[in-house]
């Protein structure tokens, strides 16, 4: 009898999801525990950043609270046990957009360094020839920009520019840039 329940639990688990009638998708007990450390692990990194820099990231719910909570926690089975709480929270968030915002926060990423270049090519090009329509277009695909502010910060740096001084205010425009498309 115990040699027969001890065969019973040497067998892996299954997990069948329903996707369509004709479909069936077998999930192995190993790949639900790695998608949960998974999971606990970018809880652990959401713990670890700011409040103001948690803002930003598209979580709902409960986890807001469980994450400032964490900072309480100083117990270390009482901090593995509420990661553990988080990740099972984890699991109703938009995950992608999760990892998306935490990669446009490590300076070594691609997405960070597209995102940067992107915005250097802005500030370049408000400060070429053609300022106005790359103003207008800058405008067009960020509606909630202040005109009047973008355009006075392209006008005195471009006159830094022409007056060859340090570039302080082209640092700010830049700046202004990252703030209003939110990197």
């Amino acid at each position: 009898m115990i040699e027969q329940r001890m065969r019973k639990n040497r067998e892996p688990h299954f997990e069948i999801e329903d996707q369509d009638d004709d479909e069936i998708i077998l999930i192995s007990k190993s790949s639900l525990k790695r998608d949960a450390h998974e999971l606990k692990a970018l809880g652990e990194q959401l713990a670890a950043l700011k409040p103001a820099v948690l803002a930003k990231f598209p979580l709902e719910g409960r986890i807001l609270d469980a994450l400032q909570e964490t900072r309480g926690i100083t117990s270390h089975n009482a901090r593995k046990r509420h990661f553990g709480f988080i990740g099972k929270l984890m699991m109703d968030q938009d995950i992608d957009g999760i990892r998306h915002q935490l990669a446009m926060l490590d300076t070594s990423s691609e997405e960070y360094n597209r995102q940067f270049h992107q915005l250097e090519r802005w500030r370049d090009r408000f400060l070429g020839t053609e300022s106005n329509a790359a103003v207008t277009e800058f405008l067009e695909q960020h509606p909630a920009t202040d005109v009047q502010n973008l355009r006075q910060l392209v006008r005195n740096a471009a006159k830094e520019k022409s007056e060859e001084k340090r570039a302080s205010l082209s640092k700010k425009l830049f700046r202004y840039l990252r703030e209003v498309t939110g990197n």
